[in-house]
């Protein structure tokens, strides 16, 4: 007697049903079984894929996910489409994309102010950067830069730091919002040095930018991409950049750690994320195609041309481990500031 005679009363009855129970698993049935979930993974992608940028078109984080749009959509065989969904410092759109289906179709291209910053100056938050979202790799640095009014005596960090101890509460520095990483490299200066300042928050990165050419405002940490035209044509003033090594675009312009100020070397990364159920292959996908993206020479080019610093992960482990280590630096600054959204 066969197996199948010993499990049922007629052996016909049970072929019939799993005859008519065929078709429904080949249509519909094999998302139950074990492995079925691999071989979707194993198809990614198959259709284009949306990367939000939940900042403004133009903005610093946009710029680099237009340089790597093509070629990204290149490596990986579909379509990219940038979605900018700018709002709440980057809340609104990582929002979108923390409630987004995990498979890898909708991701993120943001920065460190919205994935290590926001949580220590917002009281309140829908989603937590560092539990609701799995970091895929890093994309570029953006070089930071100590610029001065031209119509303001110090010229470079270290005259900068005794100047404002000679005239406490009476030098004025600009960023482009209350949590700014930019606000954030000052007020980790200024609690290192015990400075005295006035800091004057804006709207955006170029908000400050009249103010401090026409020497309403002494200075500010910028982003070399928005700093670097000012800089050239001669309107503001280089005293110093917050980078390892000098920068190619600036080589005459002393790094902090050059004028004596080693812990003062921060970073203002930008990087992919998705959400954190994505399943595993599909962030490795994502991962490998990010490399090789970034690795392209004329990829390469353009982030030169445009200010950026071009950085990859080693894994998306290593890039999730460093971005917990940025938010508990910045949470240290936060705190010790007393800076809030507020």
């Amino acid at each position: 007697m066969s197996q199948n005679e010993c499990l049922s009363p007629t052996r016909r009855t049970l072929l019939a049903a799993g005859a008519a129970a065929l078709p429904a698993a080949l249509t519909g049935g094999l998302g139950l079984l074990p492995g079925h979930a691999g071989a979707q993974e194993g198809d990614y992608p198959s259709h284009p894929i949306t990367m939000v940028v939940p900042f403004a078109p133009g903005g610093a984080t946009d710029v680099p996910a237009r340089i790597i749009q093509q070629k990204l959509g290149e490596v990986l065989g579909q379509q990219i489409v940038v979605d900018n969904r700018d709002g709440a410092n980057g809340i609104v759109g990582l929002g979108q994309v923390q409630r987004s289906k995990p498979d890898g179709y909708t991701i993120a291209l943001t920065n460190v102010g919205s994935m290590a910053v926001n949580e220590h100056i917002y009281s309140s938050m829908p989603f937590k950067p560092l539990t609701d979202f799995q970091a895929v790799s890093m994309v570029c640095d953006i070089p930071g830069v100590v610029v001065a009014s031209n119509k303001f005596p110090p010229n470079n960090v270290t005259e900068l730091i005794a100047y404002i101890k000679k005239n406490p509460g009476k030098v004025t520095f600009a960023s482009p919002g209350v949590g700014s990483v930019n606000r954030l490299q000052v007020e980790e200066l200024a609690l290192s040095q015990g400075l005295d300042l006035v800091h004057v928050p804006y709207k955006g990165g170029a908000g400050p930018m009249p103010d401090l050419i026409a020497g309403r405002i002494d200075f500010m940490f910028l982003a070399l991409a928005t700093a670097l035209t000012h800089l050239k044509g001669g309107r503001i003033k280089a005293l110093g950049s917050s980078t390892r090594a000098r920068l190619p675009q600036l080589p005459n312009v002393p790094t902090l750690a050059e004028q004596g100020f080693p812990k003062n070397v921060t970073s203002s990364w930008q990087g992919i994320f998705v959400p954190s159920a994505t399943p595993a292959p599909i962030v490795r996908r994502l991962h490998e195609a990010i490399v090789r993206t970034v690795n392209d020479p004329t990829v390469q080019t353009a982030m030169a041309e445009a200010g950026l610093l071009p950085q990859t992960s080693a894994s998306p482990k290593e890039f999730q481990d460093f971005v917990a280590a940025d938010s508990a630096k910045w949470g240290d600054v936060v705190r010790r500031a007393h800076v809030t959204a507020n």
